[in-house]
């Protein structure tokens, strides 16, 4: 029995290979989180693992993607056996039903993959993962559209930063946590270029089996080759030149990864990049401290203005 944790940053095509799993045949918990505008064609996600993560990850928070190195230890620490139990008994309800292909879509997932992989052991499942990979030019621009359309100039330069740099560091943590599992990395292109390669090398790496795919398939009415609008350049993108090197960087070793999941020598490349990464996001940081400090203590002056206006208002309305 197999659960497959579909992840990778947002707009990097999770939907589109998760509605693509389940028309090969794998099963998807019910129900799905519903379509909406920022994406018609489904989510492919089912509604209890994405109100799982929210529920979890939200209050911390850590983002979707989450440019704080350390995200991963705070989500981890938010792991409670309140937590464990909540997973223990939703999952033991789908293992119940039989199917012996889950595909669990998440894209916060590798927040806490290791909890998944602990409670999928505990059941005697097997936990593999299937992650999207598109260029952080891409992923970005596509999250300017989706996001911030109506966001001034400032606002969107300073969250195209910061989703380079969460996508960075997304990336880093996905390829560490998945270690030692069965895991497959999926570029977009390869998927709505030619699905049929892309997933039959991925298939073989996560040990899947698929239906009939021979002649026409659903898959060729749902790969739409169009949606990949997004430019994989940074023309437009107000980013730092330092950090587009190293997302650059960042992207050709864990593409690499898609031939060859546990190459070590692309797994140690990852581990220096991620060191390098540490030191600039520290050291921006600091430079950031001044306006960080203001910015709390803005919040604060807001906060407490709006505690003492409630205070007056009890008071009148005591009487």
């Amino acid at each position: 029995m197999k659960l497959v944790v579909v992840t990778g940053s947002g707009r990097s095509g999770t939907s589109s290979v998760a509605g693509t799993l389940k028309r090969l045949g794998l099963y998807i918990p019910q129900p799905e989180v519903e379509t909406d505008e920022r994406n018609p064609r489904g989510y492919y996600e089912p509604l209890w693992v994405a109100e799982f993560h929210k529920w979890l990850l939200n209050p911390i928070p850590v983002r979707t993607i989450d440019s704080r190195p350390n995200a991963g230890r705070i989500a981890k620490k938010a792991v409670t056996p309140k937590v464990e139990d909540e997973l223990r008994t939703w999952l033991r309800d789908q293992l119940g039903t039989g199917e012996t292909q889950i595909l669990l879509k998440d894209t916060r997932a590798y927040w806490v993959y290791d909890l998944w992989q602990r409670m999928a052991a505990e059941f005697g499942a097997q936990l593999t993962s299937l992650t999207m990979l598109r260029h952080p030019a891409q992923v970005v621009r596509s999250r300017d559209t989706a996001y911030l359309g109506d966001m001034d100039r400032h606002f969107r330069r300073q969250r195209e930063t910061t989703n380079v740099a969460a996508w960075v560091n997304a990336a880093f943590e996905t390829e560490r946590v998945t270690r030692g599992n069965p895991r497959a990395f999926v570029p977009y292109y390869d998927l709505i270029g030619d699905w049929r390669a892309a997933m039959t090398r991925a298939g073989a790496q996560l040990g899947l089996t698929y239906n009939d795919t021979s002649g026409h398939h659903p898959v060729d009415d749902f790969i739409d080759a169009g949606l990949n609008r997004s430019k994989p350049d940074w023309d437009g993108l107000e980013v730092a030149p330092n950090l587009v090197d190293l997302a650059d960087r960042s992207w050709d070793a864990m593409n690499v990864l898609v031939e060859t999941p546990d190459d070590e020598a692309a797994m140690k490349r990852v581990d220096a990049l991620r060191e390098e990464y540490v030191e600039l996001y520290e050291s921006s940081a600091a430079i950031a401290l001044d306006e960080t400090t203001a910015q709390v203590a803005k919040v604060r002056k807001k906060l407490k203005k709006q505690l003492a206006e409630a205070e007056a208002e009890i008071a009148r309305l005591k009487g």
